[in-house]
């Protein structure tokens, strides 16, 4: 396998702190005295994560808020952020957006570095945050038994880029603005068996989780909420870019955040993923990869 996923697994053996998780988690967890600290850092690219037309206040809004969703999949609170930016055009745009989005999670800014560069730009941002209790969750603890819960509707994301991209005029907040789930991930963070967000498709994310707690996830696609017209429930189902959380709960318990629960976790078998009983071979076309 080529791309993201071959260099990552590159990039294990020199992962061995503890706190690198093996580098199958969505952020790093640090114990420093008696504090257990968070820290992600995620990147947007130009023509990938955000098109040449985007409002930069939008590009800085969206760049903060979908690395608080990897602290939002900790059950972590924010603590401050460290900023990446490649100078150019839009630069008080993107200064107001970053304004609004640090005013809105009460996150202060706590440095980082601007550089210079061509085109496409990147935006890298790192985010710290304090664990709000323990044992901070994992993608890696999902049981034989468990059932399987979403926050929110997938595929609101996808179709407010369809909206910019043709210019229809169509709501596009969701995909412009996602919304980290910070106090749903605190809420669950004390009773979750695994648990994290939805960033590159329900779908893939599933297979992740699965992979990483070495279990099969079975998935009731009827069950799952969706923002698009039902004739796009399968694209949905893979598109991304919807930072809802996605978790495992003990059979018989019921989260106290608002969530659907689509499916449950089965003893590993032959795949790692099942959609309407139907295994899923391989991961490719699940969703959004590098």
């Amino acid at each position: 396998m080529s791309g993201e996923s071959a260099f990552i697994d590159s990039l294990r053996a020199l992962a061995h702190h503890p706190a690198a998780r093996g580098l199958a988690d969505d952020a790093a967890v640090l114990e420093v005295g008696g504090e257990t600290i968070i820290l992600t850092h995620d990147m947007l690219v130009e023509n990938v994560h955000f098109l040449p037309s985007a409002d930069w206040a939008d590009v800085a809004w969206k760049l903060v808020a979908t690395n608080l969703s990897d602290l939002a999949a900790k059950g972590a609170e924010p603590l401050g952020v460290l900023l990446g930016f490649m100078l150019g055009n839009g630069q008080e745009r993107f200064a107001e957006g970053l304004a609004e989005v640090l005013e809105h999670y009460g996150v202060p800014l706590l440095g980082g570095d601007t550089v210079h560069g061509g085109a496409p730009r990147s935006f890298g941002l790192t985010a710290i945050g304090r664990a709000a209790g323990r044992p901070v969750p994992a993608r890696s603890g999902a049981q034989p038994g468990d059932t399987l819960w979403l926050t929110g509707e997938v595929g609101a994301a996808m179709l407010g880029f369809e909206a910019l991209r043709d210019a229809t005029g169509a709501d596009s907040t969701a995909y412009r603005r996602p919304m980290a789930r910070l106090a749903e991930g605190q809420a669950l963070a004390p009773l979750v068996t695994a648990m994290m967000d939805v960033s590159d498709g329900l779908l893939i994310d599933a297979w992740r989780l699965a992979e990483a707690s070495r279990v099969s996830i079975t998935i009731d696609s009827g069950a799952v909420p969706i923002a698009a017209p039902e004739t796009r429930r399968l694209d949905a189902l893979r598109w991304g870019d919807d930072y809802e959380l996605l978790f495992t709960l003990p059979a018989g318990r019921c989260p106290p955040v608002s969530a659907t629960r689509i499916g449950a976790v089965e003893a590993r078998g032959f795949v790692p993923l099942f959609l309407d009983g139907e295994p899923l071979a391989n991961r490719e076309g699940l969703g959004w990869e590098h």
